[in-house]
């Protein structure tokens, strides 16, 4: 697999200052998969980011304190901004689309749309690896 979290998981560095930051894109993957279910290899892509850039700016005389401020008002504005242009997905049709754009397969995303069409949408939908050629819902 090579999906974010899974690839972090297999990170072991000898050099104890590599492992601290090893740790943290590890802990950053872990939630991010909890959290989202998705997304681990962009979360730990702007957690490397942040960490690198951080520590630029420290060395260049940068009050650390300020940077977490200044990270915290970004996420915020960032965060109002997602929420604002988002947009509901209600139809099934709307389901699908999006579910097959985010699976990268639209037979996915139809399968998804018709399981929550029957569940609702007050569940989790989860994928899991199967032995057969079908994809199948229950």
């Amino acid at each position: 697999t090579n999906d974010g979290v899974s690839i972090a998981k297999e990170i072991e560095l000898e050099d104890p200052y590599e492992k601290i930051g090893a740790e943290l894109v590890k802990e950053v993957a872990k939630k991010t998969d909890d959290v989202a279910g998705d997304g681990t290899t962009t979360a730990t892509v702007l957690a490397q980011a942040l960490v690198k850039e951080g520590l630029r700016n420290v060395a260049a005389g940068a009050n650390p304190l300020g940077l977490k401020r200044g990270i915290e008002k970004a996420v915020e504005k960032v965060t109002q901004t997602l929420l604002s242009s988002a947009k509901d997905v209600e139809t099934k049709e709307q389901i699908a689309a999006t579910a097959g754009i985010s699976a990268g397969d639209q037979s996915i995303g139809d399968l998804i749309a018709e399981a929550m069409d029957k569940v609702g949408n007050e569940f989790f939908i989860t994928g899991k690896d199967s032995n057969t050629f079908t994809n199948s819902w229950f």
